[in-house]
């Protein structure tokens, strides 16, 4: 995740589905095509620049270029004064009919260099057509985005200010296991809530998140598969599909412990 905006040339190099110039060959004569390259620079328009992107890889060499992508965006405002927390957008999109076009909300942490992905319980992803007029659809997206910011960072206060037991941390860790483990993998959920710096060691609802998040996500936990009684260790999760699902899962469950918690402070959606 760069602190400053990606560069054209920064850009194809790390992602060069970004640029490509027309739809898989087996895209429907009614599918209308949608550059990413283009919506990117509609969006910079709006006072957001990409800082992250990430393209999936590909068993089908047909489909490369083609492939899932995903660009992260950073508020002009933010780059200019980046606090702990940053709002973010994020682009979706695929030119192989795999992924619908959309447009999500996040936050990325600095601390931990780890990005959220908001639930569509709290904030809901809007869908940029493949037909009619994209820049309206785009626009929409962006100034809904925009205004739910200051609403996104005071949800971060809020789970920020709640105290969680040792053992309601043990409860989120228990209950996120199955969004990365199917039901044969056995893992300690306590593993879960190790956390790897010194700024996380704490326990207030937004850091056990986080924590839980980063070692979901950046795996080397182990566990044993019991269907074979071998040992393993998970691994880094690199599918943009699953690294939502996690991200937008957690949120989840915060959300609940926030309501349970704390009612007079949860925020509704």
């Amino acid at each position: 995740m760069s602190k400053i905006p990606l560069t054209q040339t920064e850009l194809m190099s790390q992602a060069p589905a970004l640029f490509t110039a027309e739809p898989h060959f087996e895209a429907s004569d009614k599918y209308h095509f949608v550059s990413t390259i283009d919506v990117i620079n509609e969006i910079k328009s709006l006072n957001w620049y990409p800082t992250s992107v990430q393209q999936s890889s590909v068993k089908d060499e047909d489909k490369e270029g083609y492939q899932r992508h995903l660009v992260r965006f950073r508020h002009f405002d933010d780059l200019l004064n980046p606090k702990e927390n940053a709002v973010e957008l994020l682009l979706f999109n695929s030119h192989d009919r795999s992924t619908a076009f959309s447009i999500s909300a996040g936050i990325y942490r600095f601390v931990c260099s780890n990005g959220l992905v908001i639930a569509d319980s709290v904030f809901e992803s809007y869908k940029i057509k493949h037909i009619g007029d994209r820049y309206n659809d785009v626009q929409t997206a962006i100034n809904n985005i925009t205004a739910f910011k200051p609403q996104l960072q005071q949800k971060i206060d809020t789970f920020e200010s709640i105290t969680l037991s040792q053992a309601e941390q043990e409860s989120f860790a228990r209950l996120s296991v199955p969004l990365r483990f199917n039901e044969h993998l056995q893992v300690n959920h306590k593993d879960l809530l190790v956390p790897h710096r010194e700024e996380d060691t704490k326990d207030d609802l937004y850091t056990t998140l986080n924590v839980i998040q980063e070692n979901l996500l950046r795996g080397n936990i182990s566990g044993t598969n019991k269907e074979t009684g071998r040992k393993f260790t998970s691994r880094e999760i690199t599918s943009i599909g699953k690294d939502v699902d996690v991200n937008q899962g957690l949120w989840d469950i915060a959300e609940r412990i926030a309501s349970i918690k704390e009612p007079s402070l949860a925020l509704a959606a």
